[in-house]
């Protein structure tokens, strides 16, 4: 693996993001619990304001959600495409994306493509790489300690605004 050179978003511009985000795509949606996939689409579905649009060939639903066998197949263009596929799927996940007009690429935790981020970002979309939506989103919203767990504290501090 080559040394990582991108850099991506801010927190801020990544709080931006999921602010001004009002769908998401997850392709390589799972119905197996141990997927992370799995566990980010229960938490967006129960947590999130976003319309969570599911992505698999393989599949017709998952937690009572319709899933589509591809980008192309969705009723509407989602803001942002969430990834959960091998290293070697996401040239095409790109070409995807751009072709239905998404604005943000989104990859999940240890999943790096320096060619699809600098790609993406020439052809105009946001491009987040090795984060993980759910904890981002969990971490700006106040209820997730920065090491990715839920503390139970509630707090008078102000969110990231």
């Amino acid at each position: 693996m080559s040394a990582r050179t991108w850099q991506g978003p801010s927190a801020q511009d990544r709080l931006a993001l999921l602010r001004r985000t009002r769908s998401i795509a997850i392709v390589g949606a799972s119905n197996n619990p141990a997927r992370a996939s799995y566990f980010v689409t229960t938490y967006l579905l129960s947590s999130s304001p976003y319309r969570l649009f599911l992505v698999n060939p393989r599949e017709t639903e998952i937690l009572g959600q319709p899933v589509y066998p591809s980008l192309a197949d969705l009723p509407e263009t989602p803001d942002l495409v969430d990834v959960f596929r091998r290293h070697d799927d996401l040239p095409g996940v790109l070409d995807d994306t751009l072709a239905v007009g998404a604005k943000a690429l989104w990859l999940q935790l240890g999943s790096w493509h320096e060619d699809v981020a600098r790609r993406g970002e020439a052809a105009g979309l946001t491009v987040v790489m090795d984060r993980c939506v759910k904890v981002e989103h969990a971490r700006f919203h106040g209820g997730l300690h920065l090491a990715g767990f839920d503390t139970g504290v509630i707090s008078s501090r102000r969110a990231l605004g």
